[in-house]
C-alpha cells in the first residue's frame, strides 16, 4: 500500500500534475485583468505584451524565431491542424503523408484524412526504419511528413535528426512532435523541422495550452476558418493567463531539467530492472538508454490491463494500461502492436518531478502480489 494511504500518482504521460510556478502565474496573470489583445486599451495593450513574452519564451526553448510560436489548445487538435494546415499548403504537390507506426493517434487520423497515408514501422524496441522513412519521403507526391521526438508511451527516442535531413533533402516539410521531449530534453536544436508541436500539460503546465511553432516560409495554410487572431493561423482569444502559466511552466521544469532528469533516469532503470526480477511472465518494452528518462511500459502475461490498473488503483498507485491516446483503458495500444509487443496486460508508468525512490520500492513491494492475485482468479496462477 502506498505510505500514509496517499495515492502516488504514476501517470505522468497523460499529463503532468500542474507546477507551482505555473499555478502562481496564472493566479497572477488572472487577477491583473488582462483583456483582449487586440484592443487598444490597457488591459488588452498588457495582454498583448504578455502574448510577446510567451512567444519568446516558447521560442527560446525550441529554437524558434517569436513569430513562429503559435498558442493553441490541447495536443489532439494541435496536432491536427499541424497536418492539415500543410497539407492544405502543399496539396499542389500531392496528398501523401508520411508518419511512424508510433505517432499520437491524432497525427495518424489527420495523416489518413488528408490524403495516401504512408506509415513506416519502428523495429522492437520502438524506433523509426530509418531506411524505410528516408525511402518513404523521397516518394513523388509527398506533402509532409511526421515524426515524434519520443514515443509518449514507451519513452523511446526516434532518430529525429537524420529523418528531419532525409525531408529536407527530399524537399519534404517535417511535422516534428516534440510533446514528450520539452523539458526534459534539450529541445533547442532538434534538426530541420517546419512545424514543431508541444502541449503544456506534459510538462506542468494547463492542459488547455498547446504550441504550433510555424517556421518562416513553410507551405502552412490554416485548414479552418480564421479571423484577426495571430495572423489568422489560431482562432479565437487566447486565454492569456493560461499561456502565461504554461509559459512559466515550461521555464521552471526546463530549469530544473538535468537534476530530475537524473533521478528519474535511475528510478526507472530500478522499476526496469527489478520488474523483469520480480514478476513472472512479463515483459518491458521500449528502449533501455535511448529514451525520456520518465516512461515506463511493461506487459504482463495472462493478465488484463484494466483489472491491474483498478486494483493498483485500490493500493494507492495511479497508472494507465492500454492505448496513451484513448479515453479507454482498453483500447489496445497501436504502440505496442506496431512493436510486435503484448498490447494487453500492459501497465504503463510516467514518473512526475516529484516521484521518489520510498515511493517506486513501495510499488515494487505491491506489483508481484497484485498481479498474482489477478492470475489466480483467472486460474492462471
Amino acid at each position: 500500500m502506498a505510505e500514509g494511504g496517499a495515492q502516488v500518482f504514476l501517470d505522468s504521460s497523460s499529463g503532468e500534475p500542474v507546477l507551482p510556478d505555473a499555478l502562481a502565474a496564472w493566479q497572477v496573470a488572472a487577477s491583473s485583468g488582462w483583456g483582449d489583445p487586440l484592443r487598444l486599451h490597457r488591459a488588452g495593450r498588457l495582454a498583448a505584451q504578455a502574448l510577446d513574452s510567451v512567444r519568446e519564451r516558447v521560442a527560446a526553448h525550441v529554437g524558434a524565431r517569436p513569430d513562429e510560436v503559435v498558442v493553441t489548445g490541447p495536443l489532439a487538435p494541435t496536432a491536427q491542424a499541424a497536418v492539415a494546415g500543410l497539407a492544405r499548403g502543399r496539396r499542389r504537390v500531392g496528398t501523401t503523408v508520411v508518419t511512424s507506426a508510433v505517432e499520437h493517434s491524432a497525427v495518424l487520423a489527420a495523416a489518413a484524412a488528408g490524403g495516401e497515408h504512408v506509415v513506416v514501422g519502428v523495429d522492437a524496441l520502438g524506433r523509426l526504419d530509418l531506411g524505410a522513412w528516408s525511402e518513404a519521403v523521397a516518394r513523388p507526391g509527398v506533402a509532409l511528413a511526421c515524426l515524434q521526438v519520443a514515443n509518449h508511451e514507451v519513452g523511446t527516442l526516434q532518430p529525429y535528426a537524420a529523418a528531419a535531413e532525409a525531408c529536407r533533402a527530399a524537399g519534404v516539410p517535417l511535422v516534428l512532435d516534440a510533446t514528450t521531449a520539452l523539458s526534459r530534453l534539450d529541445t533547442t536544436d532538434l534538426g530541420a523541422w517546419s512545424v514543431l508541436v508541444g502541449w503544456a500539460g506534459a510538462f506542468g503546465g494547463p492542459a488547455s495550452v498547446g504550441f504550433m511553432v510555424v517556421r518562416r516560409g513553410t507551405r502552412w495554410r490554416a485548414p479552418y476558418p480564421s479571423d484577426d487572431y495571430q495572423q489568422g493561423r489560431w482562432p479565437g482569444v487566447i486565454d492569456v493567463p493560461a499561456a502565461w502559466a504554461a509559459a512559466a511552466a515550461l521555464d521552471a521544469a526546463a530549469g530544473e531539467r538535468a537534476e530530475v532528469a537524473e533521478r528519474q533516469r535511475r528510478l526507472v532503470d530500478r522499476l526496469r530492472q527489478e520488474v523483469a526480477v520480480r514478476v513472472p511472465d512479463v515483459d518491458v518494452v521500449g528502449d533501455p538508454v535511448e529514451r525520456v528518462p520518465h516512461l515506463l511500459t511493461f506487459s504482463a502475461l495472462y493478465v488484463d490491463g484494466e483489472a491491474l490498473t483498478l486494483e493498483l488503483d485500490r493500493a494507492g498507485f495511479a497508472v494507465a494500461s492500454g492505448s496513451a491516446c484513448s479515453a479507454s483503458s482498453e483500447h489496445p495500444s497501436h504502440v505496442l502492436a506496431a512493436m510486435g509487443a503484448l498490447t494487453h496486460g500492459n501497465v504503463r508508468l510516467g514518473l512526475t518531478r516529484t516521484t521518489t525512490e520510498v515511493q517506486v520500492e513501495a510499488f515494487l513491494d505491491v506489483l508481484p502480489g497484485v498481479v498474482a492475485e489477478i492470475r489466480a482468479r483467472l486460474g492462471a496462477g
